[in-house]
């Protein structure tokens, strides 16, 4: 975390932000709904969790605490009140007035004061959070915004012109230095052609041809324009086969489950994945290199590297612990500000 001077305490419980500027699918998300696929209702949450996750730290909340995500741009809102407020995920230009907002950056807005966020000249979503979170009901344990079932998040559907969102009650006192603060080290995000994934096989992988296998690993894989918040259709030169024609009865998904439909395409599952489906699987992306690949615009390129189930834990398990340690780092400054 960059070293400042701290100055400055603000809250802002009751905060009103009104969308000024609005893209067709930019939504309310939080961390997603654990325990509601067996219902049918996909997990939903942030594409980039660890950028949510980034930006709930800065200003002090709790990490499933809800944001908005920012697919399309501009994205402009204007602060009806003093707010500390967040920006993390995609790399853009981003200005409050007509102060510069650095890349993962947390700062202190006064009322009256409008934040636009430009196209991102690398990567694709960004996240904005602010003190206490989006203040939107809880549907079935989660606040994020569910397109298809048109619930949750505001009013359950993407955020238009005009709307006001509220913050909830803000949870703990941030202290701010001028200029506000930042991450030093966010998460990277994909830079160059080909951006490299881990994955693990899954369980019809070895059912695919050895040729087909041999491709999967070996040769790129371009991200199509069929990319959403439900899955990222792929294209490779050499579609994949399985060794015998299967009919799989309908089955559980998750997100990042690479299926592999009849013309050998396959289909990666992203945050709002369908709860079930029958195609073949032959592999599911490791949750760290799930958001990475949120980042990555369609007309990219992705390779897939084989990781192994105790590698992908403890892969999991290191990225927890980081973020977990950076909250106490922010914790324990703020502490300090106010002895």
């Amino acid at each position: 975390m960059h070293d400042a001077r701290w100055r400055y305490c603000a809250v802002c419980e009751g905060l009103m932000l009104e969308i000024l500027t609005n893209g067709p699918l930019n939504t309310v998300q939080d961390l997603g709904r654990y325990g509601a696929i067996p219902m049918g209702v996909c997990a939903g949450g942030a594409m980039d969790r660890d950028a949510l996750i980034h930006g709930n730290i800065l200003v002090g909340n709790d990490f499933n605490d809800a944001g908005i995500e920012v697919t399309f741009f501009p994205f402009k809102v204007k602060f009806s009140q003093n707010c500390v407020f967040a920006v993390t995920g995609a790399m853009g230009e981003v200005y409050l007035d007509e102060d510069v907002v650095p890349e993962n950056w947390c700062m202190q807005a006064v009322s009256g004061q409008v934040l636009v966020l430009h196209p991102p000249k690398v990567g694709t979503r960004s996240y904005l959070t602010f003190a206490g979170g989006i203040d939107v009901p809880v549907v079935l344990g989660g606040r994020s915004t569910d397109i298809k079932g048109g619930f949750g998040g505001f009013e359950g559907r993407g955020l238009q012109k005009g709307d006001v969102l509220s913050c909830g009650p803000v949870q703990k006192h941030v202290g701010l230095p001028d200029g506000g603060y930042g991450l030093a080290d966010a998460r990277p995000l994909p830079s160059g052609e080909i951006t490299p994934l881990k994955i693990m096989p899954a369980a019809e992988y070895s059912l695919f041809e050895e040729r087909s296998l041999e491709q999967f690993f070996s040769q790129k894989w371009l991200i199509t324009a069929q990319a959403n918040r439900v899955g990222f259709r792929l294209e490779g030169e050499e579609p994949l086969r399985t060794k015998d024609a299967l009919s799989l009865f309908s089955h559980g998904l998750l997100p990042g489950t690479v299926q592999v439909p009849p013309a050998g395409q396959p289909i990666v599952q992203m945050a709002d994945a369908n709860t079930c489906g029958g195609y073949p699987k032959v592999g599911v992306i490791v949750e760290a290199d799930l958001c990475l690949l949120s980042q990555i615009p369609p007309g990219r390129y992705i390779k897939f590297e084989l990781i192994t189930q105790e590698d992908a834990q403890s892969k999991l398990r290191a990225e927890r612990e980081k973020a977990r340690i950076l909250s106490e780092q922010i914790m324990t400054l703020r502490k300090q500000i106010f002895q």
